[in-house]
C-alpha cells in the first residue's frame, strides 16, 4: 500500500504494531504452557530447538522480503526472554 501522508504511514505501523504484540501475548501464553510439560532446565533452555527456530525465521524473512539478521536479533532476544519467563513459570511447578 503506498501512503500519500506520514500521518497514514504512522497509522500503519500502529495498526502492525497492535497486531504484533497481541501475537507476542499470544506466544506468552504458550510459553507458558511449554512449561509444564517439560522435565528440567535443560529442556527450558533448549538450544536445539532455539536454532531451529532461529533458522526458520530466518527462512520465512528472506520469503517475506525482510532482513534476515533483523529478524533473528528480534528472535533471539524475544526468545531469551521468553526463555527467562518459562523458567520462572518451571520453578512455579517444579519447586
Amino acid at each position: 500500500m503506498i501512503c500519500k501522508s506520514l500521518e497514514e504511514v504512522r497509522s500503519n505501523i500502529d495498526r502492525i504494531d497492535d497486531t504484533i504484540i497481541k501475537l507476542i501475548a499470544e506466544r506468552g501464553g504458550y510459553v507458558a504452557q511449554a512449561s509444564k510439560f517439560k522435565k528440567n532446565e535443560e529442556g527450558v533452555r533448549d538450544t536445539s530447538r532455539v536454532e531451529k527456530v532461529i533458522q526458520k525465521v530466518r527462512e520465512k524473512a528472506e520469503l517475506y522480503g525482510a532482513n534476515p539478521d533483523m529478524v533473528e536479533a528480534l528472535y533471539r532476544e524475544m526468545i531469551s526472554r521468553f526463555i527467562n519467563m518459562e523458567m520462572l513459570e518451571f520453578h512455579k511447578s517444579n519447586p
